[in-house]
């Protein structure tokens, strides 16, 4: 496995090597120290690359568009943001522009080590700090994986994610799921992007069809 780091600080860098190196033991690493020179890595044709690491507004950061610059000339990859920032617009932007998965730089070893895992799954992953909302979300855990009935599911889905998507299926609104789950709006919004990237699909009409009903309350 080859995987490229890109990140402005070099403690950081060599901590996360270490941390892949527990998931990965024959992995291969290249880092960058800004966006510049992770794009031109990420650009070489005799280097295809697994997974690409970058953190967000590093020196040269051109926005949430960079995602998708790393993508284009690494299609193959998977492209995942390693952030300080916990703003729910940032992991919003980030899986917008096709992020595998937003993980928080205040993350704990063992979530980081989940959450790489369920993203070789296929799965993405959205941080549990960002879309914890009340107490039930809290004793849940948002962005943890509990099996549900449908084992794809459990693979690609976190318990709140099929929550979502159970409702969704019911043809409630954005604002009616919302309310019965105790979350925002904006929060849902945050579900249903990876939801449908999870899924490998565009819309509501499409996630609906994509799964039998997973039975996840």
């Amino acid at each position: 496995m080859k995987i490229l780091i890109g990140d402005d600080h070099v403690l950081f860098r060599e901590g996360l090597r270490r941390l892949l190196e527990q998931l990965r033991d024959n992995a291969d690493f290249a880092e960058a120290s800004n966006f510049d020179e992770l794009l031109e890595m990420a650009a070489s044709k005799d280097q295809a690359y697994d997974l690409v690491l970058t953190d967000l507004r590093m020196p040269g950061w051109p926005g949430f568009s960079g995602i998708g610059m790393l993508r284009d000339r690494q299609p193959n990859a998977k492209v995942v943001v390693v952030s300080a920032s916990e703003a729910q617009a940032d992991v919003r932007e980030a899986l917008e522009n096709g992020a595998a998965g937003y993980i928080p730089k205040s993350s704990s070893v063992k979530i980081m080590l989940s959450a790489l895992d369920l993203i070789f799954s296929g799965g993405v992953y959205v941080p549990a700090t960002v879309l914890r909302e009340g107490v039930e979300s809290d004793q849940r855990g948002a962005g943890g994986v509990i099996p549900p009935t449908d084992p794809q599911l459990e693979q690609l889905l976190t318990q709140r994610q099929r929550e979502v998507l159970d409702r969704l299926r019911e043809g409630k609104s954005n604002k009616q799921i919302a309310h019965e789950l105790g979350l925002s709006e904006g929060t849902v919004k945050i579900h249903m992007t990876a939801i449908f990237k999870s899924l490998g699909v565009r819309n509501r009409t499409q996630a609906a069809m994509a799964f039998p009903q997973s039975h996840s309350a």
